[in-house]
């Protein structure tokens, strides 16, 4: 895979199913548009030729209405416009525009009577945004913490909110049916259609806060009703047949929500203003569920949920009336060695979008026993040539069991080697398909991947035992794997490079100051180099500084690669994008002022309109540019 294979990423999203009819969105990078295209197939489940539904520039996000006979998703017009909701007949036609919002809108979501369509859009003040066709905007007076997210921007001045509309009507304009700056997101319906469920902040949002109720809001309009005060956050809400209500969350005090498993809980659906008591259906050390793969799925054997476990997000199936269920106690239905992106079923038979080693996603049949490849997306990527995944197993010096993987280039070697850091640290590197480790593989370096204790999908306990302790056994986790993987004789143990984003860039500064005779140069990204900072200038540097690292600032000033960085000698690449809020820009700033100023060879890389996604989700055009800068840069140092 070279940098300009990024055009052929066909990456495809929850597929949506009714009967024997399966939708999904496929996006892919545009390098000429320098955006994402996308086009709703469909896919037949008896393996037939995979068909295109939609041609719009990006069409994504499909939802087939309870009676089969309509499609709802979201069409952009081209790689700048705002997601709008269009619907067309299920058996072809021209797709109706349903609502032109000025910030787009988000996933549609069908009521029981395939008539009404729940979704949530960010409403921007009068004057701002362009709105009044104006770019001079008056000043924002902000009195929140919680005022500003990376890749979004500035919020009390666009919250989101709930509204419908009434796709029947094609004069019907869309209902806003909130208030305030609950953010209230994840709508779902209740079973009769009178009041849509969605997780919004406590006490709708009257102060700073990490926690998210369950609501319930009334579809004709009202106030909304408290169903569940959750234990930290509620995610992704479905109602059950028999008048439950189940959702993702977790269980935190205060703000100290890192580091936390995500489970499934339960609550009975209550309307009358009393709200009821949840109950975890699953082991809080053991299981911890992917939200960015969908919201529960409710069935007649179980609840469908996907499971992040050792690198892979496994669909897993959890009794309703399951109590602390631990992971093996929940049935494997898919994603085995694989990542599941996102699923649908009807009666027996599930769907599901999975990513392996060797594709971003493709959509695979569950029925019984039996799974079955229906699509091939990444026909072309593989022609091109993907190198396999090769898991690694070892042991840190405390005795801990490590685990990562490596990809190898082609050749005998002895090859120059890229350790990669990932980012989070609560995140993981996984059995899917990394486009990064392709590159550089394809490039001619062998790609160290670990997960350290820090990461997620190995038990809470793993991912909290670097809560104040960053630099401690996350460092020896990361050499161990290094390690493991060096002992084979086709690895130069002699030409070995750093590199990590995030926290991944942390722990890139960090290891070239404390372990710099290990490596030959490091490129560190959008990383956090000093907590003391990062608490005022980063997004949610006000309660995530403090939940890692402790609120002591001795203790945040030691654990900062910055206060460390003059023991670095190697080149140093320090690489950021200007509108990073996550990481902000000033991070990467002081990190390259203090090498060059004590002579180090460092070179700063800002990525010009990014922010903290830019490797993921940033211009397709940035994304090979910095493919080119990463490959010159161990061009001259490996």
């Amino acid at each position: 895979m070279r940098p300009e294979d990024i055009e052929l990423l066909a990456a495809p999203g929850a597929p949506a199913m009714c009967g024997d009819l399966v939708l999904v969105g496929v996006t892919t990078p545009d390098l000429h548009a320098d955006g994402y295209r996308g086009g709703l197939y469909r896919v037949p489940l008896d393996g037939g030729e995979v068909r295109e539904f939609t041609r719009g520039f990006r069409d994504v996000a499909p939802a087939i209405s309870p009676d089969g006979g309509q499609v709802a998703f979201l069409r952009s017009a081209g790689p700048e416009a705002k997601a709008q909701l269009h619907v067309m007949p299920v058996d072809g036609g021209e797709a109706r525009q349903v609502t032109d919002l000025p910030l787009g809108v988000g996933a549609p979501v069908w009521a029981p009577d395939s008539r009404r369509i729940a979704f949530i859009a960010r409403v921007p003040e009068p004057g701002r945004y362009g709105t009044d066709g104006s770019t001079a905007e008056a000043p924002r007076r902000i009195t929140r913490l919680d005022y500003r997210l990376d890749d979004v921007g500035f919020l009390l001045d666009r919250p989101p909110h709930l509204f419908v509309v009434d796709t029947s009507d094609p004069a019907a304009e869309p209902v806003r049916l909130t208030e305030g700056l609950a953010e209230p997101a994840d709508p779902a319906w209740t079973p009769e259609g009178d009041h849509v469920l969605v997780g919004a902040k406590r006490d709708w949002g009257s102060a700073d806060t990490l926690n998210v109720d369950l609501y319930a809001v009334p579809a004709e309009g009202g106030a909304p009703i408290l169903v569940a005060r959750s234990a930290g956050s509620t995610d992704h809400p479905v109602v059950t047949p028999d008048g439950m209500v189940v959702y993702l969350g977790d269980d935190f005090p205060g703000t100290e929500s890192v580091a936390r498993n995500l489970g499934v809980w339960a609550v009975p659906l209550r309307l009358d203003g009393v709200p009821g008591l949840p109950r975890r259906l699953t082991d809080p050390e053991t299981v911890d569920c992917e939200g960015a793969a969908g919201r529960p799925l409710v069935t007649a054997t179980g609840v469908l949920v996907a499971v992040r476990n050792r690198g892979a997000v496994e669909l897993r199936r959890v009794a309703i009336g399951a109590d602390g269920a631990t992971l093996s106690e929940l049935g494997l239905v898919a994603g085995e060695q694989g990542m599941v992106k996102g699923f649908a079923a009807d009666g027996d038979r599930v769907v599901c979008s999975l990513s392996t080693w060797d594709t971003p996603g493709e959509v695979v049949l569950v029925a019984g026993d039996e799974t079955c490849r229906l699509t091939d997306f990444s026909a072309a990527l593989r022609d091109r040539g993907v190198r396999p995944l090769i898991e690694i197993k070892a042991s840190a010096p405390d005795g801990y069991a490590t685990h990562g993987w490596l990809v190898l280039p082609e050749g005998e070697g002895p090859h120059p080697v890229i350790l990669s850091v990932h980012g989070g640290p609560f995140m993981y590197y996984g059995w899917g398909l990394f486009d990064e480790a392709q590159v550089y593989a394809a490039a001619g370096y062998a790609v160290v991947l670990p997960n350290p204790r820090g990461s997620a999908g190995y038990g809470e306990q793993h991912g909290r035992a670097i809560i104040g302790a960053m630099g401690t056994v996350d460092v020896d986790d990361v050499l161990s794997v290094l390690d493991a993987a060096l002992e084979r004789p086709d690895l130069d143990a002699g030409r070995v490079g750093l590199m990590g984003g995030s926290y991944g860039g942390w722990m890139t500064g960090w290891l070239a100051a404390h372990h710099g005779e290990r490596f030959t140069a490091a490129w560190s990204e959008r990383a956090v180099n000093a907590w003391d900072s990062f608490v005022g200038g980063s997004d949610i540097g006000w309660w995530f500084a403090d939940a890692y690292c402790g609120p002591d600032p001795a203790a945040q000033h030691e654990m900062s690669p910055l206060t460390h960085a003059d023991k670095i000698r190697m080149p140093f690449a320090v690489v950021h994008s200007e509108h990073d809020w996550r990481c902000p820009v000033e991070q990467a700033q002081r990190m390259f002022v203090k090498l060059r100023r004590n002579g180090v060879a460092a070179e700063l890389l800002l990525f010009p309109g990014e922010g903290h996604e830019l490797t993921r989700s940033g211009s397709p055009r940035h994304r090979r540019q910095r493919f080119d800068a990463v490959l010159d840069w161990w061009s001259r140092h490996l």
